[in-house]
Protein backbone atom coordinates (compact mmCIF):
# COMPACT_ATOMS: atom_id res chain seq x y z
CA UNK A 1 0.00 0.00 0.00
CA UNK A 2 1.41 3.48 -1.13
CA UNK A 3 2.35 5.95 1.22
CA UNK A 4 -1.17 8.40 -0.22
CA UNK A 5 -3.59 5.44 0.20
CA UNK A 6 -2.44 4.89 3.84
CA UNK A 7 -2.99 8.90 4.00
CA UNK A 8 -6.17 8.45 2.36
CA UNK A 9 -7.36 5.50 4.51
CA UNK A 10 -6.29 7.44 7.99
CA UNK A 11 -8.21 10.56 7.31
CA UNK A 12 -11.25 8.15 6.12
CA UNK A 13 -10.32 6.83 9.64
CA UNK A 14 -10.70 9.85 11.68
CA UNK A 15 -13.29 11.36 9.26
CA UNK A 16 -15.57 8.33 10.76
CA UNK A 17 -14.59 8.79 14.73
CA UNK A 18 -16.02 12.67 14.48
CA UNK A 19 -19.07 11.74 12.65
CA UNK A 20 -19.88 8.94 15.03
CA UNK A 21 -18.31 10.84 18.25
CA UNK A 22 -21.18 13.53 17.13
CA UNK A 23 -23.83 11.35 16.32
CA UNK A 24 -23.22 9.67 19.74
CA UNK A 25 -24.42 12.51 21.40
CA UNK A 26 -28.39 11.87 20.33
CA UNK A 27 -29.99 8.64 21.69
CA UNK A 28 -31.88 8.22 18.44
CA UNK A 29 -28.47 8.09 16.57
CA UNK A 30 -26.28 6.70 18.93
CA UNK A 31 -26.49 3.42 17.70
CA UNK A 32 -25.39 4.69 13.77
CA UNK A 33 -22.55 6.35 16.05
CA UNK A 34 -21.35 3.48 17.84
CA UNK A 35 -20.84 1.32 14.51
CA UNK A 36 -18.94 4.21 12.71
CA UNK A 37 -16.33 4.75 15.53
CA UNK A 38 -15.74 0.58 15.42
CA UNK A 39 -15.66 0.75 12.03
CA UNK A 40 -12.93 3.67 11.71
CA UNK A 41 -11.36 1.90 14.83
CA UNK A 42 -11.24 -1.54 12.03
CA UNK A 43 -10.06 0.60 9.35
CA UNK A 44 -6.94 2.38 11.67
CA UNK A 45 -5.99 -1.10 13.26
CA UNK A 46 -5.87 -2.53 9.28
CA UNK A 47 -3.75 0.77 8.45
CA UNK A 48 -1.67 0.45 11.45
CA UNK A 49 -0.56 -3.35 10.87
CA UNK A 50 -0.04 -3.19 7.07
CA UNK A 51 2.09 0.62 7.90
CA UNK A 52 4.23 -1.35 10.43
CA UNK A 53 4.55 -4.68 8.32
CA UNK A 54 5.41 -6.50 11.38
CA UNK A 55 2.68 -8.83 10.77
CA UNK A 56 2.07 -11.59 8.57
CA UNK A 57 -1.63 -10.95 6.62
CA UNK A 58 -2.91 -14.26 7.68
CA UNK A 59 -2.07 -13.65 11.75
CA UNK A 60 -3.84 -10.12 11.08
CA UNK A 61 -7.04 -12.21 9.11
CA UNK A 62 -6.77 -14.87 12.06
CA UNK A 63 -6.78 -12.12 14.45
CA UNK A 64 -9.57 -10.32 13.52
CA UNK A 65 -11.77 -13.18 13.11
CA UNK A 66 -10.71 -14.43 16.53
CA UNK A 67 -11.77 -11.34 17.88
CA UNK A 68 -15.00 -10.85 15.93
CA UNK A 69 -16.31 -13.78 17.05
CA UNK A 70 -15.41 -13.42 20.75
CA UNK A 71 -16.96 -10.04 20.12
CA UNK A 72 -19.83 -11.51 18.37
CA UNK A 73 -20.32 -13.63 21.32
CA UNK A 74 -19.91 -11.75 24.25
CA UNK A 75 -22.57 -8.93 23.01
CA UNK A 76 -25.11 -11.58 21.66
CA UNK A 77 -25.33 -13.69 25.48
CA UNK A 78 -25.24 -10.15 27.20
CA UNK A 79 -28.50 -8.89 28.70
CA UNK A 80 -29.07 -5.07 29.15
CA UNK A 81 -28.20 -5.61 33.10
CA UNK A 82 -24.98 -6.71 32.17
CA UNK A 83 -24.13 -3.79 29.94
CA UNK A 84 -21.69 -2.03 32.95
CA UNK A 85 -20.03 -5.55 33.21
CA UNK A 86 -19.52 -5.76 29.45
CA UNK A 87 -18.28 -2.10 29.11
CA UNK A 88 -15.93 -2.61 31.90
CA UNK A 89 -14.59 -5.31 30.55
CA UNK A 90 -13.90 -3.88 27.24
CA UNK A 91 -12.06 -1.03 29.37
CA UNK A 92 -9.95 -3.74 30.32
CA UNK A 93 -9.18 -5.16 27.09
CA UNK A 94 -8.44 -2.11 25.72
CA UNK A 95 -5.97 -1.29 28.67
CA UNK A 96 -4.32 -4.18 28.27
CA UNK A 97 -3.69 -4.26 24.76
CA UNK A 98 -2.09 -1.34 24.97
CA UNK A 99 0.21 -2.42 27.62
CA UNK A 100 0.89 -5.60 25.97
CA UNK A 101 1.60 -3.57 22.31
CA UNK A 102 4.34 -1.06 24.74
CA UNK A 103 5.84 -4.32 26.45
CA UNK A 104 6.00 -5.83 23.10
CA UNK A 105 8.06 -2.57 21.63
CA UNK A 106 10.23 -3.40 24.47
CA UNK A 107 10.90 -6.87 24.28
CA UNK A 108 11.42 -6.66 20.01
CA UNK A 109 13.74 -3.83 20.30
CA UNK A 110 15.69 -4.23 23.29
CA UNK A 111 15.90 -7.86 24.55
CA UNK A 112 15.29 -10.13 21.73
CA UNK A 113 17.79 -7.66 20.24
CA UNK A 114 19.95 -8.12 22.60
CA UNK A 115 21.02 -4.12 22.26
CA UNK A 116 24.17 -2.70 24.13
CA UNK A 117 22.91 0.71 25.08
CA UNK A 118 19.71 1.77 27.42
CA UNK A 119 16.11 1.33 25.59
CA UNK A 120 16.31 5.44 25.68
CA UNK A 121 19.18 4.97 23.47
CA UNK A 122 17.59 1.73 21.26
CA UNK A 123 13.74 3.66 21.29
CA UNK A 124 14.27 7.33 21.48
CA UNK A 125 13.82 9.01 24.72
CA UNK A 126 10.35 10.27 23.84
CA UNK A 127 9.35 6.46 22.96
CA UNK A 128 11.11 5.40 26.27
CA UNK A 129 8.97 7.83 28.62
CA UNK A 130 5.67 7.10 26.68
CA UNK A 131 6.65 3.18 26.40
CA UNK A 132 6.43 3.40 30.85
CA UNK A 133 2.93 5.47 31.02
CA UNK A 134 1.68 2.87 28.35
CA UNK A 135 2.57 -0.14 30.98
CA UNK A 136 1.73 2.28 34.01
CA UNK A 137 -2.00 3.55 32.74
CA UNK A 138 -2.91 0.33 30.73
CA UNK A 139 -2.02 -2.17 33.29
CA UNK A 140 -4.00 0.14 35.82
CA UNK A 141 -6.90 0.19 33.91
CA UNK A 142 -6.81 -3.59 33.18
CA UNK A 143 -6.80 -4.53 36.90
CA UNK A 144 -9.11 -1.70 37.92
CA UNK A 145 -11.54 -2.72 35.26
CA UNK A 146 -11.36 -6.20 35.99
CA UNK A 147 -12.19 -5.20 40.10
CA UNK A 148 -14.79 -3.02 38.83
CA UNK A 149 -16.62 -5.90 36.44
CA UNK A 150 -16.57 -8.32 39.39
CA UNK A 151 -18.37 -5.46 41.68
CA UNK A 152 -20.32 -4.78 39.36
CA UNK A 153 -21.40 -8.57 38.74
CA UNK A 154 -21.64 -8.55 42.95
CA UNK A 155 -18.78 -11.16 43.02
CA UNK A 156 -16.75 -8.50 45.24
CA UNK A 157 -19.16 -6.91 47.32
CA UNK A 158 -19.07 -3.98 49.44
CA UNK A 159 -16.33 -0.88 49.89
CA UNK A 160 -13.27 -2.20 51.97
CA UNK A 161 -11.20 0.02 53.39
CA UNK A 162 -7.41 0.21 52.86
CA UNK A 163 -5.52 2.20 55.02
CA UNK A 164 -3.34 5.49 54.00
CA UNK A 165 -5.04 4.79 50.52
CA UNK A 166 -3.74 7.99 48.86
CA UNK A 167 -0.43 7.60 49.93
CA UNK A 168 -0.50 4.23 48.63
CA UNK A 169 -1.51 4.92 45.38
CA UNK A 170 0.71 7.60 44.93
CA UNK A 171 3.71 5.41 46.06
CA UNK A 172 2.30 2.75 43.77
CA UNK A 173 2.48 4.79 40.75
CA UNK A 174 5.54 6.98 41.26
CA UNK A 175 7.23 4.00 42.27
CA UNK A 176 6.44 1.93 39.73
CA UNK A 177 6.97 4.95 36.76
CA UNK A 178 10.57 5.36 38.48
CA UNK A 179 11.12 1.92 38.18
CA UNK A 180 10.18 1.42 34.88
CA UNK A 181 11.78 4.82 33.85
CA UNK A 182 15.55 3.43 35.32
CA UNK A 183 15.02 0.12 33.44
CA UNK A 184 14.43 2.15 30.47
CA UNK A 185 17.37 5.23 30.53
CA UNK A 186 20.12 4.12 33.24
CA UNK A 187 20.42 0.12 32.24
CA UNK A 188 22.41 -0.96 29.37
CA UNK A 189 22.01 -4.86 30.33
CA UNK A 190 18.51 -5.49 28.92
CA UNK A 191 17.91 -8.00 31.28
CA UNK A 192 18.25 -5.87 34.44
CA UNK A 193 16.25 -3.67 32.76
CA UNK A 194 13.56 -6.31 31.96
CA UNK A 195 13.73 -7.05 35.77
CA UNK A 196 12.50 -3.31 36.59
CA UNK A 197 10.21 -3.02 33.69
CA UNK A 198 8.18 -6.34 35.55
CA UNK A 199 8.16 -3.93 38.85
CA UNK A 200 6.49 -1.16 36.69
CA UNK A 201 4.08 -4.13 35.46
CA UNK A 202 3.43 -5.61 39.04
CA UNK A 203 3.08 -1.88 40.83
CA UNK A 204 0.61 -0.76 38.30
CA UNK A 205 -1.58 -4.11 38.85
CA UNK A 206 -1.77 -3.61 42.14
CA UNK A 207 -2.33 0.05 42.09
CA UNK A 208 -5.90 -1.16 39.61
CA UNK A 209 -7.17 -2.98 42.84
CA UNK A 210 -5.90 -0.11 45.21
CA UNK A 211 -7.92 2.69 43.02
CA UNK A 212 -10.93 0.88 42.54
CA UNK A 213 -11.24 -1.67 45.75
CA UNK A 214 -13.30 1.20 48.02
CA UNK A 215 -15.19 2.74 45.44
CA UNK A 216 -18.75 1.47 44.49
CA UNK A 217 -22.45 2.50 45.03
CA UNK A 218 -23.28 5.06 43.12
CA UNK A 219 -19.55 6.33 42.24
CA UNK A 220 -19.08 3.18 40.02
CA UNK A 221 -20.97 5.21 36.59
CA UNK A 222 -17.64 7.80 37.54
CA UNK A 223 -15.56 5.17 37.82
CA UNK A 224 -16.35 3.30 34.62
CA UNK A 225 -16.24 6.43 32.86
CA UNK A 226 -12.99 7.03 34.33
CA UNK A 227 -11.41 3.81 33.37
CA UNK A 228 -12.68 4.31 29.99
CA UNK A 229 -10.87 7.88 29.40
CA UNK A 230 -7.20 5.65 30.96
CA UNK A 231 -7.78 3.47 28.50
CA UNK A 232 -7.73 6.28 25.52
CA UNK A 233 -5.29 7.69 27.28
CA UNK A 234 -3.17 4.39 27.26
CA UNK A 235 -3.80 3.83 23.68
CA UNK A 236 -2.39 7.55 23.09
CA UNK A 237 0.61 6.66 24.76
CA UNK A 238 1.50 3.98 23.21
CA UNK A 239 0.61 5.69 19.59
CA UNK A 240 3.45 7.95 20.96
CA UNK A 241 6.09 5.32 21.37
CA UNK A 242 5.02 3.20 17.90
CA UNK A 243 5.24 7.09 16.40
CA UNK A 244 1.63 6.75 14.82
CA UNK A 245 -0.39 9.15 14.00
CA UNK A 246 -3.59 7.35 13.93
CA UNK A 247 -3.48 5.46 17.32
CA UNK A 248 -2.26 8.71 18.72
CA UNK A 249 -5.52 10.57 17.31
CA UNK A 250 -7.97 7.56 18.14
CA UNK A 251 -6.64 7.12 21.97
CA UNK A 252 -6.86 11.07 22.01
CA UNK A 253 -10.38 11.40 21.26
CA UNK A 254 -11.53 8.26 23.28
CA UNK A 255 -9.11 9.65 26.85
CA UNK A 256 -11.15 13.11 26.02
CA UNK A 257 -14.62 12.07 25.92
CA UNK A 258 -14.18 9.82 28.66
CA UNK A 259 -12.74 12.52 30.45
CA UNK A 260 -15.50 15.24 29.60
CA UNK A 261 -18.33 12.30 30.68
CA UNK A 262 -16.12 11.63 33.64
CA UNK A 263 -16.83 15.35 34.49
CA UNK A 264 -20.10 15.29 33.47
CA UNK A 265 -20.93 12.84 35.74
CA UNK A 266 -18.84 14.19 38.68
CA UNK A 267 -21.03 17.69 38.23
CA UNK A 268 -24.27 15.48 38.41
CA UNK A 269 -23.36 14.57 41.91
CA UNK A 270 -22.21 17.81 42.65
CA UNK A 271 -18.53 16.27 43.73
CA UNK A 272 -14.99 16.49 42.55
CA UNK A 273 -12.90 13.63 40.88
CA UNK A 274 -10.72 13.72 43.64
CA UNK A 275 -13.64 13.52 45.66
CA UNK A 276 -15.16 10.61 44.38
CA UNK A 277 -11.58 8.69 43.84
CA UNK A 278 -10.59 9.16 47.61
CA UNK A 279 -13.65 9.04 49.01
CA UNK A 280 -17.08 6.96 48.03
CA UNK A 281 -20.84 7.50 48.95
CA UNK A 282 -21.63 5.62 52.34
CA UNK A 283 -18.68 6.02 53.61
CA UNK A 284 -18.90 8.25 56.37
CA UNK A 285 -22.90 7.41 56.29
CA UNK A 286 -23.97 6.77 60.33
CA UNK A 287 -26.91 4.78 59.30
CA UNK A 288 -27.34 1.60 57.24
CA UNK A 289 -31.00 1.92 57.93
CA UNK A 290 -33.58 -0.58 57.85
CA UNK A 291 -37.54 -0.57 58.31
CA UNK A 292 -36.94 0.51 62.12
CA UNK A 293 -35.59 3.58 60.87
CA UNK A 294 -39.41 4.76 59.82
CA UNK A 295 -42.15 5.89 61.89
CA UNK A 296 -44.57 6.78 59.31
CA UNK A 297 -44.60 4.96 56.38
CA UNK A 298 -47.66 4.59 54.18
CA UNK A 299 -48.01 1.34 52.01
CA UNK A 300 -50.85 -0.11 49.67
CA UNK A 301 -51.31 -2.48 46.77
CA UNK A 302 -51.82 -2.50 42.99
CA UNK A 303 -55.67 -1.51 42.76
CA UNK A 304 -55.71 1.51 45.08
CA UNK A 305 -52.79 2.63 43.33
CA UNK A 306 -54.08 1.92 39.87
CA UNK A 307 -57.25 4.06 40.88
CA UNK A 308 -54.74 7.33 41.18
CA UNK A 309 -53.06 6.87 38.23
CA UNK A 310 -55.97 6.32 35.78
CA UNK A 311 -57.40 9.33 36.85
CA UNK A 312 -54.03 11.69 36.32
CA UNK A 313 -53.24 13.77 33.29
CA UNK A 314 -49.77 13.41 33.83
CA UNK A 315 -47.13 10.86 35.04
CA UNK A 316 -43.63 10.61 35.60
CA UNK A 317 -41.69 7.17 35.82
CA UNK A 318 -38.57 7.29 37.78
CA UNK A 319 -36.36 4.22 36.78
CA UNK A 320 -33.47 2.83 38.86
CA UNK A 321 -31.18 0.49 38.93
CA UNK A 322 -33.69 -1.98 40.72
CA UNK A 323 -35.81 -2.18 37.18
CA UNK A 324 -32.77 -3.64 35.77
CA UNK A 325 -32.35 -6.04 37.98
CA UNK A 326 -36.16 -7.18 38.11
CA UNK A 327 -36.17 -6.86 34.37
CA UNK A 328 -38.75 -4.51 34.82
CA UNK A 329 -38.14 -2.38 31.52
CA UNK A 330 -40.89 -4.55 28.87
CA UNK A 331 -43.17 -4.25 32.41
CA UNK A 332 -42.85 -0.23 32.63
CA UNK A 333 -43.33 0.82 28.86
CA UNK A 334 -46.50 -1.91 29.03
CA UNK A 335 -47.57 0.23 32.02
CA UNK A 336 -46.68 3.41 29.94
CA UNK A 337 -49.15 2.23 26.96
CA UNK A 338 -51.72 1.02 29.22
CA UNK A 339 -51.78 4.83 30.88
CA UNK A 340 -51.44 6.43 27.59
CA UNK A 341 -54.58 4.34 26.24
CA UNK A 342 -56.12 6.25 29.22
CA UNK A 343 -54.92 9.85 27.81
CA UNK A 344 -52.71 10.17 30.50
CA UNK A 345 -49.73 11.75 29.61
CA UNK A 346 -46.60 9.82 30.86
CA UNK A 347 -42.74 10.66 30.96
CA UNK A 348 -40.04 9.10 31.46
CA UNK A 349 -36.81 11.01 34.06
CA UNK A 350 -33.46 9.76 33.81
CA UNK A 351 -30.61 11.07 36.43
CA UNK A 352 -27.36 11.07 35.08
CA UNK A 353 -25.79 8.81 37.28
CA UNK A 354 -28.77 6.27 37.60
CA UNK A 355 -27.93 2.82 37.37
CA UNK A 356 -24.17 1.36 37.07
CA UNK A 357 -22.82 3.44 34.42
CA UNK A 358 -23.09 6.59 32.29
CA UNK A 359 -26.82 6.36 30.27
CA UNK A 360 -27.21 3.01 31.75
CA UNK A 361 -31.15 3.92 32.25
CA UNK A 362 -31.30 4.94 28.36
CA UNK A 363 -29.82 1.80 27.68
CA UNK A 364 -32.31 -0.41 29.64
CA UNK A 365 -35.42 1.53 28.31
CA UNK A 366 -34.04 1.21 24.53
CA UNK A 367 -34.04 -2.61 24.99
CA UNK A 368 -38.06 -2.35 25.52
CA UNK A 369 -37.79 0.17 23.04
CA UNK A 370 -39.69 2.68 24.52
CA UNK A 371 -39.94 6.11 22.62
CA UNK A 372 -37.42 8.01 22.80
CA UNK A 373 -39.81 11.06 22.72
CA UNK A 374 -40.48 9.87 26.51
CA UNK A 375 -37.33 10.12 27.95
CA UNK A 376 -36.15 13.49 29.79
CA UNK A 377 -32.72 14.28 30.93
CA UNK A 378 -32.80 15.61 35.49
CA UNK A 379 -32.24 18.98 33.85
CA UNK A 380 -35.09 19.04 31.24
CA UNK A 381 -37.88 17.69 33.62
CA UNK A 382 -37.16 18.59 37.24
CA UNK A 383 -39.34 22.17 37.06
CA UNK A 384 -42.35 19.80 36.46
CA UNK A 385 -42.82 17.52 39.46
CA UNK A 386 -44.66 20.46 40.84
CA UNK A 387 -47.63 20.49 38.44
CA UNK A 388 -47.62 16.62 37.74
CA UNK A 389 -50.40 14.31 39.30
CA UNK A 390 -48.14 11.14 40.07
CA UNK A 391 -44.97 9.91 40.22
CA UNK A 392 -43.38 6.32 39.69
CA UNK A 393 -40.63 5.57 41.52
CA UNK A 394 -39.23 1.90 40.33
CA UNK A 395 -36.05 0.77 42.20
CA UNK A 396 -34.33 4.06 42.66
CA UNK A 397 -33.16 5.07 45.63
CA UNK A 398 -30.22 8.03 46.32
CA UNK A 399 -31.09 9.95 43.41
CA UNK A 400 -34.47 11.07 44.78
CA UNK A 401 -33.37 11.11 48.49
CA UNK A 402 -34.49 14.95 49.63
CA UNK A 403 -31.51 14.65 52.03
CA UNK A 404 -29.48 16.11 49.13
CA UNK A 405 -31.03 19.39 49.93
CA UNK A 406 -32.11 19.47 53.14
CA UNK A 407 -29.94 17.53 55.49
CA UNK A 408 -26.03 19.66 55.10
CA UNK A 409 -24.62 16.69 56.51
CA UNK A 410 -25.37 14.13 54.69
CA UNK A 411 -23.23 11.75 52.56
CA UNK A 412 -25.14 13.03 49.58
CA UNK A 413 -25.50 16.68 50.40
CA UNK A 414 -25.90 18.70 47.60
CA UNK A 415 -26.15 16.21 44.88
CA UNK A 416 -28.78 17.37 42.44
CA UNK A 417 -31.78 14.73 42.67
CA UNK A 418 -34.99 14.48 40.96
CA UNK A 419 -37.18 15.99 43.16
CA UNK A 420 -40.18 13.57 42.87
CA UNK A 421 -41.59 14.86 46.01
CA UNK A 422 -42.86 17.85 44.89
CA UNK A 423 -45.99 16.18 42.89
CA UNK A 424 -48.83 15.62 44.50
CA UNK A 425 -48.90 11.37 44.86
CA UNK A 426 -45.53 9.66 44.64
CA UNK A 427 -45.48 5.55 44.69
CA UNK A 428 -42.29 4.04 45.28
CA UNK A 429 -41.99 0.38 44.04
CA UNK A 430 -39.58 -1.46 46.00
CA UNK A 431 -38.61 -4.66 47.51
CA UNK A 432 -38.15 -3.06 51.05
CA UNK A 433 -37.26 -0.05 53.17
CA UNK A 434 -33.64 -0.68 52.62
CA UNK A 435 -31.35 1.92 51.88
CA UNK A 436 -29.63 2.66 48.97
CA UNK A 437 -25.93 3.02 48.31
CA UNK A 438 -25.39 6.13 50.46
CA UNK A 439 -26.38 3.87 52.92
CA UNK A 440 -29.17 6.71 54.47
CA UNK A 441 -32.79 6.77 55.43
CA UNK A 442 -34.68 8.19 52.73
CA UNK A 443 -37.02 10.92 53.65
CA UNK A 444 -39.34 10.31 51.09
CA UNK A 445 -40.67 7.36 52.25
CA UNK A 446 -42.38 8.91 55.39
CA UNK A 447 -43.70 11.88 53.23
CA UNK A 448 -47.30 12.25 53.52
CA UNK A 449 -47.74 12.13 49.62
CA UNK A 450 -45.88 9.45 48.96
CA UNK A 451 -46.99 5.65 48.93
CA UNK A 452 -45.00 2.45 48.90
CA UNK A 453 -45.87 -0.53 46.62
CA UNK A 454 -43.58 -3.02 48.07
CA UNK A 455 -42.82 -5.91 45.82
CA UNK A 456 -40.36 -6.89 42.65
CA UNK A 457 -40.08 -4.41 40.32
CA UNK A 458 -41.40 -6.50 37.38
CA UNK A 459 -44.55 -8.34 39.41
CA UNK A 460 -45.86 -4.68 40.79
CA UNK A 461 -45.76 -3.37 37.35
CA UNK A 462 -47.55 -6.25 35.84
CA UNK A 463 -50.02 -5.70 38.56
CA UNK A 464 -50.75 -2.08 38.03
CA UNK A 465 -50.58 -2.22 34.33
CA UNK A 466 -53.71 -4.94 34.76
CA UNK A 467 -55.86 -3.03 37.00
CA UNK A 468 -54.86 -0.22 34.66
CA UNK A 469 -55.96 -1.60 31.61
CA UNK A 470 -59.04 -3.25 32.85
CA UNK A 471 -62.29 -1.30 31.56
CA UNK A 472 -59.73 0.83 29.51
CA UNK A 473 -60.26 1.56 25.52
CA UNK A 474 -59.34 -1.25 23.64
CA UNK A 475 -55.47 0.51 21.90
Amino acid sequence: MTGDLIALAALASIALFVVGLKRLSKIRTARSGNLLIASGMLLAVVITLVEQGLVDYRWIAGGLAVGAVVGVLIVVRAKATQMPEIVARFNGFGGAASALVALALFWLEVVEAGADDPAAVVLGMASAITVSLSILIGVTTFTGSILAELKLRGTVKGQPRIPLRGILLTLLLAGGLAAGLGGLFALADPLTASALVAGLVAASLVAGVVLVLPIGGADMPVVISLLNSLSGLAAAATGFALENNLLIIAGTMVGAAGLILTQIMCRAMNRSLANVIVGGYGGDATGGEGAEAYESVVSSDAEEAAMVLESAQSVIIVPGYGIAAARGQHAVKELAAALGRRGVEVRFAIHPVAGRMPGHMNVVLAEAEVPYEQLFEMSEINQDFAHTDAVIVVGANDVVNPAANTQPGSPIAGMPILEVGRARRVFVIKRSLAPGYAGIKNDLFEADNTVMLFGDAKGVLDSLTAEVAEGAPAG
